[in-house]
Order: structure tokens, then sequence, then C-alpha cells
């Protein structure tokens, strides 16, 4: 029978785009289980260890918690979801929080698309507008309720 082929944690951390830092503070923390050593102390990884650290790196990647990530490591990769309804629930949740944050985001997207479309960055710029007129002569333009609640008019500045 054939040896299963082993990794170093400098290889496992080029094939996983996870620092060898990282991989340690996980295996500190029992997020990942400790690995296994060779004779002299060093670290080894199988396929395995490796997919296991891709799929934190995924879920990492969505922001999720560290301490939410556990309960998905004890799925094996070939399980149905429909035998883990709390973790469908818990991504279900977990997808809606990131559709919010898009959403925001898209808002500021949205509001420095504006403002570079209208030239224009600060109110009190005394420059003449694209329109010809003067700041001074135009009427203020009203700010739309995205604007006030990424930029509110209230705060003070160094506050």
């Amino acid at each position: 029978m054939k040896d299963e082929q082993t990794f170093t944690i400098k290889q496992t951390a080029e094939q996983t785009g996870m620092t060898e830092d990282t991989i340690r503070y996980y295996e500190k923390i029992a997020l990942l289980p400790r690995a296994e050593r060779k004779d002299n102390g060093h670290r080894i990884y199988r396929q395995e260890d490796i997919e296991t650290i891709q799929l934190l790196g995924c879920l990492k990647k969505t922001g999720m918690p560290l301490e939410e990530m556990r309960p998905f490591l004890s799925v094996s990769k070939d399980s149905d979801p429909a035998d883990y309804p709390e973790l469908v629930e818990l991504l279900r949740s977990h997808r809606e929080n990131i559709a919010a944050q898009i959403s925001s985001l898209q808002q500021v997207v949205d509001f420095i698309d504006m403002k570079l479309k209208e030239g224009k960055y600060r109110r009190d710029c005394s420059v003449e507008g694209l329109d010809g007129h003067s700041e001074r002569e135009a009427k203020p333009k009203t700010s739309s309720p995205a604007e006030m609640s990424y930029f509110p008019m209230s705060g003070k500045a160094g506050k």
C-alpha cells in the first residue's frame, strides 16, 4: 500500500492561501485538530487537512466569525445538507447579513458616483458649478436618505 502524501506547514500555507501563523493559531484555538508531527517535531498535514483549511478560508472570506465555523468542521464533505438543518439555517442567516452589507456598500458607491458625476465634493466650495452658476447663487441640493445615513450633517469635526 502506498504511503499517503504529507505536506509541511509551508506547503500547506502555499496551497491554502493561509499564513503559517494563521494555521498555527487555528490549531492553538482548536479550530483545527493538533497536527501530526514528525520525529523532529515539525507539523505534517494530509490532503484532508488542506481541504479543511480551505473550507475555513472560504468561510473566513464571508466574514463568518471563527466560533461560528466550528459546526461546519464536524460535517463531512459528502454529507447531505438536509441532515443538518441548523447549519443550513446558519448559512442562510449569514447570507442575508452579507446581502445587507452589499446593499449598504452599494449605497456608498452610488453616493460616490453621484459626487464624481457632479464634479463637486464639498457644498461650501465657491467655485462655479457645472451649470455656470456659482455655489452662492444655486439652491442647496437636498440630500437623499442614503446620503444622510452615511454623512449625517449634525456631526461636528473632532468629535
